[in-house]
Parts: C-alpha cells; structure tokens; sequence
C-alpha cells in the first residue's frame, strides 16, 4: 500500500471501521500523512492567524479533532494485525511505557494467514505489490 492509497483508505473506506486487520504500511503511510498535514495546518496557523486566536492553532485543532477517530479506527486494526486485542490502545494512557509498548506491537510483523480477527490484509490482496 503506498502514502496516497492509505490515507485514502483510512480516511474514506474505513473511517470508523474498528474490526478487521490493517498492514504496517497502511499504518505508517497514515501516520505520516496525518503527521505532515499537522505541520503543515500549524505553519498555516502561525503565520495566518496567530494574532487572532492567542495562539492556539485552530486548523490545528480541526485537523487534529478530524482524524482522531481514524487514527484509534487504524490503530486498533494493527494492534489486530498482530493478534492483540484493540483494548491494548487504552496503553497510549500510560505515561511513556504506554507509548512505547504500542509502537512496539506497531512495528511488528503482522500475523501469517488469517487470525481471529480476520484475513491477514497482505495475502487477501488489499495491499498492492
């Protein structure tokens, strides 16, 4: 899957979708998608409107109230990936260790072949060669 396909997917096919599997790829290109946008809306924010709102980042904030549901949909598909439970994300409230043990399970290969949560994202064809 490559940047352009997985923030499409996250952010139009699978919005609020919290069950199925979701590849490393899908996960990170939409990281970083979500990532650069955010920098991209806070530039825009400092030099626009700095003055006008004391500071806070309002296309900041949009972006970031936009796609908070997508980024917990597409982290809970990974953490299934892996074969763990979406009730991992709840660790992201752990100070540090919380975050580290998610980008852990983040960064692991995802399950071979179908697990409980569904068919591995890879072999049934969602992920483009």
């Amino acid at each position: 899957m490559d940047f352009s396909t997985a923030a499409r997917t996250v952010l139009t096919q699978k919005y609020a979708t919290f069950s199925g599997r979701a590849a490393r790829s899908e996960f990170w290109w939409f990281a970083l998608f979500s990532f650069g946008m955010s920098i991209i809306l806070n530039i825009v924010d400092a030099a626009l409107f700095s003055s006008l709102t004391g500071g806070v980042g309002l296309l900041g904030l949009i972006w970031m109230l936009a796609v908070i549901v997508p980024s917990i949909a597409v982290g809970v598909r990974r953490l299934h990936d892996v074969d763990k439970s979406g009730w991992w994300y709840l660790l992201i409230f752990v100070p540090l260790i919380g975050v580290l043990i998610l980008i852990y399970f983040f960064i692991q290969k995802g399950t071979d072949g179908p697990n409980q949560f569904g068919n591995d994202p890879i072999a049934a064809g969602q992920i483009a060669a």
